[in-house]
């Protein structure tokens, strides 16, 4: 097994909060952060969503799911 997949698995035993907040400090960490500063707009929806996932009051759907309705609005 890889790191990469070690990593992965472990990571997948977090917490969604836990996962979401990993998550931002790995898009924030990327080489070169001035191509993917986040609006303040942005932001906002970023802290919302990891209230809510806190709360427990976030709900989600299948990825799966989730890549079909993009893929049939782009198609």
């Amino acid at each position: 097994m890889s790191i990469v997949q070690e990593v992965r698995s472990e990571v997948m035993a977090l917490s969604a909060s836990e996962r979401a907040n990993l998550a931002h400090d790995l898009i924030l960490s990327l080489d070169n952060p001035a191509d993917y500063e986040l609006s303040p707009a942005q932001e906002s929806e970023i802290q919302r969503c990891l209230t809510m996932v806190r709360e427990g009051t976030a709900s989600g759907r299948p990825a799966f799911e989730v890549f079909a309705d993009i893929k049939a609005e782009y198609s």
